[in-house]
């Protein structure tokens, strides 16, 4: 199943270069199949940019290497999936979250089969590349699909402990992860549940609900403004559907303010999600959206990125220093 790489390839894009956040992906995977599951995955060329490469290095027999052919690789996936096997396929979020969106839908959703799509270097990660390879969008078009669960860990530890539990979970999932560099905020052996937030922070002035890459800065300066005597909450939302619409409204009736934070355009994303939620409970707390204001991002490495859009600590907290006055 495994073919020689060509020294030009992506996959060789991160061997000499030591990202020990990519070994998540293959520890959670190595788990699950210590405990039974029939796993199988795939990749899209792209097995040393996800950390596929220590599982398939392990489990020649459980990697299938789809080459650059993502929309047949989801479509494989349904079908190993209707044999009673459990596939994890990956590949760069922009290209599960609309490349392969109508195989996802009616192959895997349509007929509620056990496939794991897992999309990396998520929002404006892949910075220099580019429109193409950001994903901003994704959230908004999987949280759409019918019976998909959509899950977007802060960390590396948090997606591993995502993938264990996975394996109680009987219907397609879409995992939304960054890149591997992203500083830990949790332990893997911790405890994942599907559908739960996780508080940081309480705070009556402002609560940050926020998934992905930003939750880790935001932590951070909650802890920096509660030092001065200001009152910020900070909730982790790393499902983003189904939400954890207790956790919303409790934040809501405690806080004047609620403020979402997300790699992700401002429109569909986690902002979309949150308000619907206030919306229909009728909640008189405040919302104010946090992300790409509906364009698309501009085109630089990664960390100069986060500072344009205030995604970064410096940016966050000024934008919390605005709310808070």
């Amino acid at each position: 199943m495994n073919k020689p790489l060509s020294p030009n390839s992506w996959q060789y894009r991160e061997l000499n270069t030591k990202n020990p956040g990519l070994d998540h992906f293959s520890n959670g995977l190595f788990s699950l199949v210590d405990a039974g599951h029939d796993v199988i995955t795939g990749s899209a060329d792209l097995q040393y940019s996800n950390g596929l490469n220590r599982f398939s290095a392990k489990y020649p027999d459980r990697y299938i290497q789809f080459g650059i052919s993502e929309q047949n690789m989801v479509s494989a996936a349904a079908g190993l999936a209707t044999t009673g096997m459990v596939p994890f396929v990956a590949t760069f979020a922009s290209f599960v979250g609309l490349l392969t969106c109508e195989q996802i839908r009616m192959d895997i959703a349509y007929c509620a089969l056990p496939v794991r799509l897992v999309g990396h270097h998520t929002g404006i990660s892949m910075g220099f590349y580019g429109t193409s390879h950001h994903a901003t969008e994704d959230i908004g078009t999987m949280r759409s699909i019918a019976d998909l669960t959509v899950v977007s860990p802060a960390d590396g530890p948090q997606f591993e402990a995502a993938i264990r539990a996975s394996g109680d979970h009987d219907r397609p999932i879409y995992f939304r992860t960054g890149r591997g560099r992203e500083p830990d905020l949790y332990d893997p052996k911790q405890d994942f549940v599907f559908g739960k937030a996780i508080e940081h922070a309480k705070g009556e002035e402002v609560t940050i609900i926020g998934c992905g890459l930003p939750v880790h800065p935001s932590v951070q300066v909650a802890k920096k403004l509660n030092g001065e005597g200001r009152s910020v909450g900070v909730l982790d939302m790393p499902t983003v559907k189904p939400l954890d619409k207790e956790a919303i409204l409790e934040a809501a009736e405690r806080s004047k303010v609620i403020l979402t934070v997300e790699e992700h355009n401002v429109l569909g994303g986690l902002g979309a999600a949150v308000a619907e939620v206030l919306a229909e409970a009728g909640s008189p707390a405040r919302l104010v959206r946090h992300g790409i204001n509906d364009e698309y991002a501009l085109i630089a490495p990664p960390t100069h990125l986060y500072a344009h859009y205030k995604l970064d600590e410096k940016g966050i907290e000024e934008v919390v220093r605005g709310i808070v006055g």
